[in-house]
């Protein structure tokens, strides 16, 4: 026996904390590799500005973000950024961690704005999570528009998707401005 008292740490097990995921900088094949052996269902972009990889404290990679340039046209102002790719298998908050690491990113790199379209039948949680707002539901895409052309395949399928975006406080501002103006004068024409 020994002389000291008996404390309830000597039997406690340790309580450390496993390690937190962490959000990395990866490659575009990285990144297509990934979403392919993951996500059969998705297929890769056809290029990005930048992605996010999320590893756990072993330093596998179990999630992935891929950002690039608007697919809409009018979205492609220079200021908007989109979510073309978000592909996780690891735990419940990877997708809002991984959004909101890219929307940090994309705040530094000079965007005003970042939209991604989901699903409706997907759940939105990780996107709430991270402060996305929900802007329109966009009906199914027809496919191609002339008899000639073949439709191509798309990931989405014929389904309902809901546009998502975040914004900084300058891209509010400025379109509540530009909401105000008229649109002759907006357009630089006399608004008599």
């Amino acid at each position: 026996m020994t002389d000291q008292p008996e404390t309830a740490a000597h039997y406690r097990p340790s309580r450390r904390r496993p390690a937190r995921p962490r959000v990395r900088p990866i490659s575009y094949r990285q990144a297509c590799a990934y979403i392919s052996a993951h996500h059969q269902q998705v297929e890769r972009p056809q290029g990005h500005t930048f992605s996010l990889g999320l590893t756990n404290h072993a330093g596998n990679l179990i999630g992935v973000a891929m950002v690039g340039r608007p697919d809409a046209r009018h979205h492609d102002d220079g200021l908007t950024a989109e979510v073309t790719r978000l592909a996780t298998g690891g735990p419940r908050n990877a997708c809002s961690v991984l959004l909101a690491a890219a929307w940090r990113v994309a705040r530094r790199m000079g965007y005003q704005r970042m939209i991604t379209y989901t699903s409706t039948d997907r759940p939105a949680a990780g996107l709430r999570a991270a402060g996305w707002k929900v802007v329109t539901e966009t009906p199914p895409a027809r496919g191609r528009n002339r008899l000639s052309r073949h439709p191509a395949p798309r990931s989405t399928g014929d389904t309902t998707r809901t546009h998502w975006q975040v914004t900084t406080e300058d891209w509010r501002t400025r379109t509540e401005a530009a909401g105000r103006v008229p649109r002759r004068a907006r357009d630089g024409q006399d608004s008599r």
